[in-house]
């Protein structure tokens, strides 16, 4: 069978998205010190997260399947409805042909699950493989072949009110693209390759079968660029992902690992020519950096409106290099450690090298390199997080997809640091609706010892009739007050806690208009 007849790939990363029940909140985390940056005797703690216990929870596929080679979350996972969907990348062993990296191919593949858990892989009819359209493949059209055959991360962003039904769903995904399919050619920098990881672009109406958008890669002049997400925030869509020198460089002008890089655009046809620095690991940027530390693929984010949360790949190299004959990355090693973003653009780590998902212990499914995805859920009383294992020997051992939960939002906490000492946090401004509501996120709360919760003027003092406790813990606590709220353009939360107390608090709430006031609703 011709490859040319098999078509590429898609992958959700959702930005308005539905795998939040609370899309309209605004979350104020208690790691985020933009959004809480006052705080008096305060100390945060990340939480690591829980492994499932049936992990892999998607396996690959038998043999002749479109993922037997591997089933790896380059890709995304959400919930629509009672229905959870999942976008990953199969892998299958194929002669070389024009457009795609040698060996392999590898086709984005949908399934389903009701419970997060236990997923079913659908048969599409979209695709023509090993001579019948029997598989769970997704389908990409374009007017260059090359376009249309996924090498790499992909990610989705879907927009359930963009008014051109066939552009709900977009799509950012690495293809391995030969210079002569490249409109405009490609500078020359000195680096000889016969093709070039680059981002193309695409839409769709269903998220299953796909139109590439335009007849060039998306990104800036055709230039290489291996992407890993794509999201829209304020008036402007994003895409993030990884170069390394001599593609990129530190602000100084010298050499580095793998860093992420964004473009952005107004309107998912033209990009921006000019990057920005996204992120680095803080040892990319000492002099002299770190050995052996880089980000792996960018990030894997979730949009919560007002503020981005995400894990990151935290590569670290070999100790010694692979010998003759084996794999370029044998040795290299990646934990998933979580970053967060107020602007869209400029991304930190909470606390530098936490790792929120660590690889396993030796001989444990997922013990060499972790792979991040666009793959968050808050469902009932947990968030959820898919990710997948890369055996960076080469052999393509267990390179399946797990889930990690934890608490719901909580990814980490605010408590005291000295226990014969009140504490308190104080929230930047925040513009507050008529009657808006407010909720806590904590736990551990001692019902005779409450926290005290005021509302403050725009010169961070107390407003008279605002001023409430919390004495119990929970998901998602109300703060009660006296009198009805007033609409105000410049307000802020102040949290006391009271000497001895052992409170957690995770998350503050503010809560849109559309937002409905209890986890349990689905």
């Amino acid at each position: 069978m011709k490859l040319r007849t098999i078509l590429g790939i898609l992958t959700l990363a959702c930005a308005t998205s539905l795998s939040s029940t609370h899309a309209a909140d605004r979350v104020l985390f208690a790691f985020d010190d933009h959004s809480i940056p006052w705080r008096h005797n305060l100390k945060v703690t990340l939480v690591q997260a829980d492994k499932h216990p049936a992990n892999p929870v998607l396996r690959r596929g038998p043999k002749g399947a479109p993922d037997h080679g591997h089933a790896i979350l380059y890709g995304t996972v959400f919930k629509d409805g009672d229905t959870f969907r999942m976008w990953y990348l199969g892998m299958i062993q194929t002669e070389t042909e024009k457009g795609q990296a040698p060996g392999w191919w590898r086709p984005m593949c949908y399934a389903e699950s009701k419970d997060g858990v236990n997923w079913t892989k659908p048969e599409l009819g979209l695709v023509e493989f090993n001579s019948n359209k029997k598989n769970n493949i997704c389908l990409i059209e374009g007017s260059v072949q090359s376009m249309t055959l996924v090498n790499d991360f992909l990610s989705v962003l879907y927009e359930p009110n963009d008014p051109d039904p066939s552009r709900r769903y977009k799509v950012a995904y690495i293809a391995h693209m030969p210079y002569d399919d490249i409109k405009g050619g490609m500078s020359n920098i000195g680096v000889k390759e016969r093709r070039v990881g680059t981002t193309i672009c695409a839409t769709s109406a269903d998220g299953l079968s796909w139109k590439v958008v335009g007849d060039r890669p998306a990104n800036a002049g055709g230039e290489r660029f291996e992407v890993s997400s794509l999201y829209r925030f304020g008036d402007s869509y994003y895409t993030t992902g990884q170069l390394l020198s001599p593609w990129t460089w530190r602000p100084d002008g010298s050499k580095t690992g793998r860093t992420t890089l964004a473009f952005r655009s107004p309107d998912f046809k033209t990009w921006s020519q000019a990057t920005a620095l996204a992120y680095s690991r803080p040892g990319q940027l000492t002099d002299p950096p770190v050995v052996g530390e880089q980000g792996h693929m960018g990030m894997g984010l979730w949009n919560r409106g007002n503020v981005l949360v995400g894990l990151h790949g935290m590569w670290q190299d070999a100790a010694t290099k692979p010998g003759k004959g084996e794999s370029w990355n044998k040795g290299v090693h990646i934990d998933l450690g979580l970053v967060i973003s107020n602007d869209g653009v400029h991304f930190r780590e909470p606390l530098p090298n936490f790792k929120i998902i660590a690889r396993g212990e030796p001989g444990a499914w997922d013990d060499v390199a972790l792979l991040q995805g666009h793959a968050f859920v808050n469902h009932g009383d947990r968030t959820m997080m898919w990710y997948s294992h890369w055996d960076t020997s080469g052999t393509l051992r267990t390179m399946e997809i797990g889930l990690a939960t934890l608490r719901r939002d909580g990814f980490g906490y605010l408590s005291a640091q000295e226990e014969d000492n009140d504490s308190e946090f104080i929230t930047d401004f925040f513009e507050l609706d008529e009657n808006e509501k407010i909720y806590l996120n904590v736990s551990e709360v001692m019902s005779d010892a409450p926290l005290t919760v005021e509302l403050l003027d725009r010169r961070a003092q107390p407003i008279p009739g605002y001023s409430t406790t919390v004495s119990t813990s929970g998901l998602r606590v109300p703060v009660v007050w006296s009198k009805p709220v007033t609409a105000a353009r410049k307000r802020a939360l102040r949290v006391r806690y009271p000497v001895g107390s052992p409170a957690h608090v995770y998350a503050v709430y503010i809560q849109g208009q559309s937002s409905p006031e209890s986890v349990k609703k689905e």
